[in-house]
């Protein structure tokens, strides 16, 4: 299993990232924009859907799920003003979809358009998509409507996506575990209730990762009790957290260690420091862990041909 160590300043930092926005697992998906726009327009509307979003109070994910906005584009209008410079006018309209696209289901939509201007049609182009409405009533409600029924999804799904966190805990995979719980937005009913049971994953977690670790110190340490041997083992003590079932063992091999090989050794092992909360430690610890196996799972084949 993959080793990941998160430090104290980070966990909190995704902690209050988390308070400030709510978690919804929903996706910015902008389909390659064929010509004649522009190579960065792509990149350009999904910036503009990411302010959207955080318009309105939602921090979007890049880990794949179910969900995705998105938005098709159309050109509409072209006029060339003649001057100096030639300046080109064009007229786009956009239609934002919020989707399941695993079912195939439109939550909600969104049109607008707006009109670019610039002396090449490439300038026209970007021109027009940032001055795409995003901050108007229509936005917003075509936000809250697509969140109202990812929500209404996850409450209906809610005891078979616990029922499966469970089964994957069971067979050791906490990381997907962890990715199952991680979905859950948090105005869920029972949104406590995933925190809860991920902390009680997260505990079974650290327990099974603390065990292997201690094993490999101690298996370094017996075949080498020397600087060299210490070395290799602290690595592997310097992962077990202090709330490890094994923790107080583990002390002891490094109290051992310590004391034969003294000043050579350099390793520590984890402490708490006074005033931190563990509870959102843990919880901050366990999404950490579920965000890193979502984004490291393959790039998934995604088409929205039939929105449109």
């Amino acid at each position: 299993m993959k080793k990941i160590l998160f430090s104290l300043i980070g966990a909190f930092i995704s902690i209050a990232m988390l308070n400030a926005q709510s978690r919804l697992p929903l996706k910015i998906y902008v389909e390659d924009m064929p010509a004649p726009f522009p190579a960065n327009a792509k990149v350009q509307m999904t910036n503009k859907i990411s302010q959207m979003l955080t318009a309105n109070g939602i921090a979007s994910t890049n880990i794949y799920n179910n969900f995705f906005i998105t938005v098709v584009a159309n050109p509409v209008e072209k006029q060339v003003v003649n001057g100096a410079p030639t300046q080109i006018v064009q007229e786009l309209d956009f239609n934002f979809y919020i989707v399941d696209g695993v079912r195939k289901i439109v939550f909600s939509t969104y049109s607008t358009s707006a009109k670019g201007v610039g002396s090449t049609e490439t300038r026209s182009y970007l021109d027009a998509i940032k001055r795409a409405k995003i901050s108007s009533s229509g936005a917003a409600a075509f936000i809250a409507e697509g969140k109202k029924k990812i929500i209404a999804y996850y409450e209906a799904e809610m005891e078979n996506i616990f029922a499966r966190a469970k089964a994957l805990a069971q067979q050791k995979k906490f990381d997907e575990a962890f990715y199952e719980l991680n979905g859950i937005p948090t105005e869920c009913s029972q949104y406590s209730a995933s925190l809860a049971l991920g902390n009680e994953i997260y505990q079974s977690y650290v327990d099974y990762t603390a065990q292997q670790n201690l094993a490999q110190a101690r298996s370094a340490w017996a075949a080498e009790q020397n600087s060299l041997g210490a070395t290799i083992a602290g690595k592997y003590l310097a992962e077990i957290l202090p709330e490890a079932s094994c923790y107080n063992e583990a002390m002891e091999l490094y109290t051992e260690i310590k004391a034969k090989v003294r000043e050579d050794w350099e390793w520590e092992m984890k402490k708490y420091q006074d005033g931190i909360d563990l509870e959102k430690l843990r919880i901050a610890s366990w999404q950490a862990v579920g965000v890193a196996y979502g984004e490291n799972q393959p790039d998934q084949t995604v088409t929205m041909n039939w929105i449109r």
